[in-house]
């Protein structure tokens, strides 16, 4: 895929807050080649490009990783649904943890576009990540208030005239992760997705803990490649390569031990 394929709606930045921008569309609306999913009108994932070397091998699991895989892979499966009041709930959550000064008016509302939503309805932008993908921005809110805020608000470093937006963005990372760990198999087939089960095993929030690491790391790689609209793919591709690599770091027992968790602020 061309790093300068994909569509997204990209969020001015000036000095008041963030103003909505124009919608960038490929040549082919209808998908990326070689993408498996488009998600909503935005930005189009970076996936997972397995190695023929990986096709027929796969890692055997203790009966505690199994639980655990198989625990995430019910979460994976959720859908987001506006009619669930539980799903309605965790959304308004979401945005009294991002903006607890201002009142939401409704969960269809032009507010929404503060966040980095596509249009005023985020059920619509919901679809390429499912319920987890909100669950992970619950989680990075709540446990790392002010990475979240800082890059909500594009608080910190040098930044583009044309930002990625935040909550499409988010959902992005979480279809990035469940790709890059291949999470919707049976079995683990790549080295990288059976350790990561074993950070799993030992704690049912690491792939949320993964997923906040990844954020930010996601926003130094943007800032460090003086990165614009046009270079989003390029950007979520040099992520995923830097968290491959640190988890593949044989010294590494624990999330909290790799390199980029230093990133994350309370």
């Amino acid at each position: 895929m061309d790093d300068r394929e994909g569509s997204f709606v990209a969020v001015r930045r000036i000095s008041q807050g963030l103003e909505r921008g124009s919608v960038y569309n490929s040549s082919s609306p209808e998908g990326v080649p070689g993408s498996a999913a488009w998600l909503g009108r935005g930005l189009s994932c970076v996936c997972a490009q397995r190695r023929d070397s990986d096709a027929h091998s796969t890692f055997d699991l203790t009966p505690a990783q199994e639980e655990c895989l198989q625990s995430l892979q019910n979460r994976i499966d959720v859908a987001y649904d506006s009619t669930i009041p539980l799903h309605q709930e965790a959304l308004r959550n979401l945005w009294k943890l991002a903006f607890p000064e201002e009142e939401l008016h409704g969960l269809i509302s032009e507010q929404w576009k503060e966040m980095g939503w596509q249009g005023k309805d985020p059920s619509t932008d919901f679809r390429g990540g499912g319920f987890i993908s909100l669950e992970n921005l619950l989680y990075f809110a709540r446990n790392f208030q002010k990475s979240f805020q800082d890059l909500l608000r594009k608080q910190v470093g040098e930044r583009s005239v044309w930002e990625y937006p935040f909550a499409v963005a988010g959902i992005n990372i979480t279809f990035m992760l469940i790709q890059m760990l291949d999470l919707e198999a049976v079995k683990p087939r790549t080295i990288v997705g059976a350790t990561f089960l074993k950070f799993l095993s030992e704690n049912e929030s690491a792939f949320d803990i993964l997923y906040c690491i990844a954020f930010k790391l996601m926003d130094q790689q943007w800032l460090s490649m003086r990165a614009s609209y046009m270079e989003f793919n390029t950007v979520m591709k040099s992520t995923r390569r830097q968290l491959e690599r640190e988890l593949m770091v044989e010294d590494i027992a624990h999330l909290e031990d790799l390199p980029s968790y230093a990133l994350l602020s309370q």
